[in-house]
């Protein structure tokens, strides 16, 4: 697959998961390990797209962190999206174990619109 067409995909399948994540901002009806699933899959499938789209093979990873490392490393302007790297425990971890009860809720909010503003800027690199 061309890297635009790959990253057009991948950017379409990222646009699903936020589309769930603004459905599921209702903290009693989805567990923060389903909104941290899909959040940090909206991430992953965002930055692979803007890899993709620099004719780049993306590393097959779940880790935000290296996916920043490498945009970093191939010059991309990543932006400030540090905090993201914070739903690297919900691609594998807890995707098969509960969150301990004392941890602090997910601020839905707050990571839709970080996301959402990592999902733009991305989009505006694939489809300018």
């Amino acid at each position: 697959m061309a890297g635009s067409d790959e990253a057009r995909m991948l950017l379409k399948m990222a646009g699903k998961d936020l589309r769930a994540l603004e459905n599921m901002l209702d903290a009693d009806l989805f567990e923060d390990e389903i909104f941290g699933f899909h959040a940090q899959q909206a991430v992953e499938k965002s930055l692979k797209a803007w890899l993709a789209e620099l004719g780049k093979e993306y590393p097959l990873t779940h880790n935000i962190r290296l996916l920043l490392t490498v945009l970093n490393t191939e010059g991309a302007n990543t932006g400030d999206h540090s905090s993201l790297i914070e739903l690297n425990v919900y691609a594998v971890q807890f995707r098969y174990e509960i969150l301990p009860g004392d941890e602090p809720g997910l601020d839905r909010e707050s990571l839709l619109r970080e996301i959402r503003g990592l999902f733009n800027t991305v989009r505006k690199i694939v489809e300018p």
